[in-house]
């Protein structure tokens, strides 16, 4: 469709909006912003009759506002400045038979955009395979331009943006809990580099240890896994700690206090010991105290 056509009342009134259909009451600064939906058509008139339909338009409370683009490249650099728009209605036929379909293709693979909704809409659908497309392409929702009543559209684009608001919920709370990973990869980091840690297996066998604790006991990764903590903590064990030890875990809880343990060479090495259960095994996090010379 290009702006030569002379069908420009493709949209028509097949009935009144919606009676509860809410107008904005939070118009000012101090209201929620917009919902930002992007008109890309090379037909002035369609960007007046699709901006006229819709605006009384309100969802959760926020407004439309609407951008313009005439071409896919226009589009696309609307895109790239303005991250947060909400819905594309995208006309297929433009400068190219296929522009369109150009441009949903570039904001999944190009712009990395997943959030924004595309809803296509053409002027000649007997040039576009609508099958096709709808299973080739990222888009939401494909129209025909005569039969997008108005009705039609405030469903289609209502739908949009509930749609967008879910998956902009979901993104800023994958966001946060990333965010809070890097703090936890952190801060395992930093006890990484100043206590010995170590992993039980469910038969109590070691599974892993880090860095630190190889070096406090002067033994090999490889020889530390798959050996009985004994190696580290030669018997006889004080039995009330270790009674207290076994029933914490028994009872998942988080056992803490002060062992003694031995490096390979026979130095006795103080721990503040931390240990808890982990399915089924156990995690022993501890932090050197003082290592004594071997006694003669």
């Amino acid at each position: 469709m290009n702006q030569n056509d002379d069908d420009t009342d493709w949209m028509i009134e097949d009935e009144a909006p919606p009676s509860g259909q809410q107008r904005a009451d939070k118009a000012n600064a101090g209201g929620p912003p917009p919902w930002r939906v992007l008109i890309v058509d090379d037909d002035v008139d369609v960007h007046v009759v699709t901006k006229f339909s819709l605006s009384n338009a309100c969802f959760l409370g926020r407004r439309l506002s609407f951008l313009h683009a005439y071409s896919g490249e226009e589009a696309l650099n609307v895109l790239r400045n303005t991250p947060d728009i909400a819905l594309v209605l995208l006309d297929v036929i433009m400068e190219t038979s296929d522009a369109g379909l150009l441009v949903a293709r570039q904001i999944r693979d190009q712009l990395h955009n997943q959030l924004v909704r595309i809803v296509l809409r053409t002027g000649q659908p007997g040039q576009a395979l609508e099958h096709s497309i709808i299973l080739d392409y990222d888009i939401n929702d494909f129209w025909c331009k005569t039969d997008l009543t108005t009705r039609k559209l405030f469903t289609t684009v209502i739908s949009s943006l509930r749609a967008y608001a879910g998956l902009e919920e979901a993104h800023r709370h994958t966001l946060a809990l990333q965010a809070e990973l890097d703090k936890a990869r952190r801060l395992l980091g930093a006890v990484d580099q100043h206590a010995v840690i170590a992993t039980l297996d469910e038969r109590g066998r070691i599974a892993t240890v880090n860095d630190k604790l190889c070096a406090v006991y002067q033994f090999s990764r490889e020889e530390l896994v798959g050996a009985d903590p004994r190696l580290l903590h030669p018997s006889p064990y004080p039995q009330d700690q270790l009674a207290d030890a076994l029933q914490a875990l028994k009872d998942g809880e988080t056992w803490t206090d002060v062992i003694s343990t031995w490096r390979r060479d026979g130095q006795e090495v103080r721990l503040r010991l931390t240990a808890s259960s982990d399915d089924g095994g156990a995690v022993l996090v501890g932090s050197v105290l003082q290592a004594l010379k071997k006694p003669l």
